[in-house]
C-alpha cells in the first residue's frame, strides 16, 4: 500500500491525515495551536515555530504505525495568514511589544483596515482581480501596516510568507511559492500568458522595496499546486517528521482550496439520498457532473465559496478570477462569510440560557446543535407550523466581522431585528436557526452575483464542520433552491492535501487524482414547500444591508 499525508492547519488547531491511494483516511492526528489576540482591536496573531512544532507531532503521530518507505507524498494547506521571518530565517515579531515569537498576522486579523483603504482608492488595475477591492485579509496591506507601524522589523525583514508556503520552505528549504497563494493573496498577476509581479501596484501602494532583489522577500519561483517543491523533505525536516528524507513535496494551497480538491472530486449517485430518492418535482440536472457548474462551499469558522471556469468571470465584491490556483488550466473566483461557525456559537455562547442548553446536552448525551435543533422541532410541532416559519419576525443580518463577499465591505456590521425580553431556550434555538438563514441567505447573496457575472451554478459541494449540521445544509438547500452534495469523506480538507503529496511524487497527475481519491457523495434536495416563505426572508435580508447603509448615511451627515 502506498500512502500520503495532508496536513491542515486551521485557525485554531493542526491536523494530519494518512491517506491511501485511493483516498481512504487510514489515520489522523490534531493538536491545538496558541493564538494571541486582542478583539477590542481586532488583533490575532500566531507563532510558526509553534504552528511547525505541531506539524511535526500530528505527522509522527499518524504514521507511527507504517513503514515511512511507503509514504511517498505529502501536501500541505493552511490559512492565509502572514508569516514574518528575518534573513536568517528567524521568526520575526509584527507585534509593538517585540515579541519574535509572535511572528504570524492571522488571516482575521483586522489591523490593516486603514492600508486596505489607502490600496483601494489607487484604483489600480490590480485590483479587478480581488473583486474591485482589496480585503484587509489579505498580505499586502498587512506588509504595508509592518512598514508603516514596525520600523524595526521592516529593516530586518528576510520574507514574507503565506502560512501554507512557510510549511513547504520548513519542510525542504525551497523558497518556491505556491501560485494559489501568491495570485490569491498576494496580487501576484497570473492567467494564461504570463506570471508576473506588477512593480506598478506595489510602487504605487508605498512598498517599492518589495520589488528589489528580483522580489526575493516575496518570492521568485511560482509554481502550480501539487508541484514538487526542492528536492523533498531535507534531512533536519525529515528528522523532525520521522520521514525519510527527499520524501516528496507539493506545492501548498490555502486551506479551502485544499477543500476544493478533496470535495469536487467526489460522485454520487443522483438518485440516492438517505437511502431514498430525489423528490421527482426537482431537476435532477441540477445535481452536477460538469465541474464548471459545482459551487465548492467550505464551512467551518469562516465559510469559503469557490466557483470555477474555463474562461476569466469577474464580479464585483468576490475575489479572482485566478488562474490555475486549484486546477491547471481552470479560473477561479472566490466568495466567502468571514464568520460562519464562529457567528454561530457567539451567538450561543452569549444567551442567557447557555447554562441550561448545556445542561439538558449533557444529560441526553447531544450536542448543543443537537439539542437546539431538538427544541426547534418541539416549538414547531407545539405551533403546527413549519419549523422555517419560527422565524418570521425575527431576522439576522450575519456580518458581525464585517462582509467578504459580495459587498466587499468590512466595516459592515451584524443586526438583528426581532428581539423581545424573552431569553429562554426556545428563544435561544430560534435565534439559532436565524442565523444559520442569515449565513445560507449570504451563500445565495453570493450566488447571484457569481451567476451575474457569467457563472451557472447547479450544486452546491460541502465540506468542513458545518457540512455536518444537517440543518445548517438543509438550510442551505432551501434557500438556494440547489442539491448540496456531501461527501461521504468526512476529512475533505485533509483529503485535498494529500492530493497534493500524490501529484508531488508522480504518482496521479493533476488530472487524474480528483477522480482517483475523489471518493463518492450522497445529495440532499431542497425542499420545495419552503421556497416561497424564504422568498420573503429574503428580501428582508437585502432590505437589512441597505437599512445599514441609509442609518449610516443618516448619522455621518
Amino acid at each position: 500500500m502506498k500512502y500520503f499525508i495532508g496536513v491542515d492547519v486551521g485557525t485554531n488547531s493542526v491536523r494530519a491525515a494518512l491517506v491511501s491511494d485511493i483516498g481512504k483516511i487510514e489515520q489522523t492526528a490534531v493538536e491545538e495551536i496558541k493564538i494571541w489576540n486582542s478583539p477590542a482591536k481586532e488583533i490575532y496573531e500566531q507563532s510558526s515555530d509553534n504552528i511547525w512544532q505541531a506539524c511535526c507531532s500530528c505527522i509522527k503521530e499518524v504514521t507511527k504505525s507504517v513503514d515511512v518507505s511507503d509514504v511517498k507524498g505529502l501536501g500541505f494547506d493552511a490559512t492565509c495568514s502572514l508569516v514574518v521571518l528575518d534573513r536568517d530565517g528567524k521568526p520575526l515579531a509584527i507585534n509593538h511589544d517585540g515579541e519574535n515569537e509572535r511572528n504570524v498576522i492571522m488571516w482575521m486579523d483586522h489591523r490593516a483596515w486603514e492600508e486596505a483603504e489607502v490600496i483601494n482608492r489607487t484604483r489600480h488595475d490590480v485590483l479587478k482581480y480581488v473583486g474591485g477591492k482589496i480585503s484587509l485579509e489579505m498580505e499586502i496591506p498587512k506588509i504595508l501596516w509592518i512598514k508603516q507601524n514596525l520600523p524595526e522589523t521592516w529593516q530586518n525583514v528576510g520574507h514574507f510568507f503565506d502560512l501554507p508556503d512557510f510549511l513547504t520552505w520548513k519542510a525542504t528549504g525551497s523558497l518556491s511559492r505556491s501560485v494559489c497563494s501568491l495570485a490569491c493573496k498576494f496580487c501576484f498577476q497570473a492567467n494564461d500568458q504570463e506570471r508576473t509581479w506588477n512593480d506598478d501596484f506595489l510602487c504605487k501602494v508605498g512598498l517599492v522595496e518589495l520589488t528589489q532583489d528580483n522580489h526575493q522577500n516575496i518570492g521568485n519561483v511560482v509554481l502550480n499546486p501539487g508541484e514538487p517543491c526542492g528536492q523533498g523533505l531535507t534531512h533536519e525536516s525529515a528528522a523532525d517528521l520521522d520521514l525519510n528524507p527527499g520524501t516528496a513535496v507539493g506545492t501548498s494551497v490555502v486551506d479551502a482550496y485544499a477543500g476544493c480538491l478533496g470535495t469536487l472530486g467526489c460522485s454520487t449517485g443522483i438518485s440516492s439520498i438517505d437511502g431514498g430518492s430525489s423528490p421527482p418535482n426537482l431537476d435532477k440536472d441540477k445535481c452536477v457532473h460538469g465541474i464548471e457548474t459545482r459551487l465548492a462551499m467550505i464551512c467551518g469558522t469562516s465559510t469559503c465559496h469557490m466557483a470555477l471556469s474555463k474562461e476569466p468571470l469577474f464580479c464585483n465584491g468576490i475575489w479572482g478570477p485566478y488562474y490555475s490556483t486549484m486546477i491547471a488550466g481552470y479560473w477561479n473566483n472566490e466568495a466567502g462569510q468571514s464568520v460562519a461557525g464562529k457567528l454561530i456559537d457567539y451567538m450561543i455562547e452569549t444567551h442567557p440560557a447557555l447554562p441550561q442548553l448545556k445542561d439538558i446536552s449533557r444529560k441526553s448525551n447531544k450536542t448543543l446543535y443537537d439539542t437546539l435543533s431538538d427544541h426547534l422541532k418541539i416549538k414547531a410541532g407545539a405551533k403546527n407550523i413549519p419549523i422555517e416559519e419560527l422565524t418570521k419576525n425575527l431576522h439576522v443580518w450575519p456580518d458581525f466581522h464585517g462582509n467578504r463577499s459580495p459587498v466587499a465591505d468590512s466595516t459592515l456590521c451584524g443586526m438583528i431585528s426581532g428581539l423581545t425580553l424573552c431569553s429562554g431556550l426556545q428563544d435561544l434555538a430560534a435565534l439559532y436557526l436565524a442565523v444559520i438563514q442569515a449565513l445560507a441567505y449570504g451563500t445565495r447573496h453570493i450566488i447571484e452575483s457569481l451567476e451575474a457575472s457569467g457563472h451557472s451554478i447547479k450544486g452546491i459541494y460541502a465540506c468542513g464542520g458545518l457540512s455536518k449540521n444537517q440543518l445548517y445544509i438543509q438550510t442551505h438547500s432551501n434557500i438556494t433552491g440547489l442539491p448540496v452534495i456531501l461527501p461521504d469523506k468526512t476529512e475533505s480538507v485533509l483529503l485535498g492535501a494529500a492530493m497534493l503529496g500524490a501529484q508531488a511524487c508522480k504518482y496521479y497527475t493533476s488530472e487524474q487524482v480528483l477522480e482517483a481519491m475523489g471518493g463518492t457523495g450522497s445529495v440532499v434536495w431542497p425542499q420545495k414547500e419552503t421556497f416561497s416563505y424564504h422568498e420573503k426572508k429574503y428580501k428582508v435580508f437585502k432590505n437589512m444591508l441597505e437599512h445599514q447603509k441609509l442609518y449610516r448615511e443618516i448619522m455621518n451627515n
